[in-house]
């Protein structure tokens, strides 16, 4: 199964970010921590090269703190400043404006040489879709500040959002790239609901996320999805699920569909605990 979304306002959003970069001083990229490498968009990347880049791995709530500690280690040694952070308790912002702070200084220093005024750091936001964007700058701002949406895709346009007098950001939309590398890769996109709906079938991603659980948290599928038994196919731990659930329909069959559904909603609102995916 291929999963691939890449609609036709993803060209004009690119097109937007290329052309806004030289209105900025950096970019923060938002990475959803619990599978960072897979949220990376390498022609995103080579696009904003120009400029110096603080990643941010968000959603570190929802992700195994060992797993994002590794991740953080793996991308410092790449080069890059990078921190964590949870958009819905403010955790890690500090750390955050602390590193927007250092990557400023040199532009700061300059500005001061040359005899202009000092000015807010200007930073341009980027990432996938529900990446948490719009969240993250409302806790960084402590208000609302920017809009928020259930859907990928929702921000359009570009905003300007002044989260401290020293620091302004731009929001941009959320950007994906044409086509997917892996079948894999794509069923942690769409696990992360960063692809949108019509992209997949929750049946197949439902299946994935029980194989990562029967590996990765075995305990999830005993303690949370109240299994007593892994020694069964993917497919009969669904229907297991399913019957544990309650979700039955006509003639005591199980609503295999309404079971993908709130499984992935569960996982995706960390019902299921903090678990990386890679």
């Amino acid at each position: 199964m291929s999963i691939n979304w890449f609609p036709g306002h993803m060209v004009k959003a690119r097109k937007e970010i290329q052309e806004n970069l030289k209105l900025v001083d950096m970019v923060a990229m938002l990475l959803d921590a619990r599978a960072p490498f897979s949220c990376r968009n390498s022609q995103l990347e080579k696009m904003i090269s120009p400029k110096k880049t603080i990643i941010i791995l968000n959603k570190m709530d929802l992700a195994s703190v060992a797993d994002t500690r590794r991740h953080l280690e793996q991308l410092r040694n790449e080069g890059y400043l990078a921190a964590g952070m949870d958009s819905t308790s403010g955790k890690g912002s500090r750390e955050v404006l602390q590193l927007i702070a250092t990557a400023f200084a040199p532009v700061r220093e300059e500005l001061q040489r040359r005899g202009r005024r000092n000015r807010p750091a200007r930073v341009m936001i980027v990432g996938v879709p529900n990446v948490g964007k719009s969240s993250f700058l409302n806790s960084l701002a402590g208000k609302k500040v920017a809009t928020t949406g259930a859907r990928p895709g929702v921000t359009r346009g570009k905003q300007w959002v002044r989260v401290r007098d020293d620091i302004e950001f731009m929001d941009t939309p959320g950007l994906m790239w044409p086509k997917i590398d892996t079948v894999e890769q794509g069923l942690k996109l769409a696990l992360l609901d960063v692809v949108g709906e019509k992209a997949y079938q929750e049946y197949d991603v439902s299946i994935y996320l029980i194989q990562l659980l029967r590996e990765k948290a075995p305990q999830v599928l005993y303690d949370k999805l109240k299994l007593d038994n892994l020694d069964r196919s993917e497919q009969e731990l669904l229907e297991n699920i399913a019957r544990k659930k309650g979700h039955l329909i006509k003639g005591g069959e199980v609503d295999v569909e309404k079971t993908c559904t709130v499984l992935l909603q569960d996982f995706r609102k960390g019902k299921l605990g903090p678990l990386s995916l890679e």
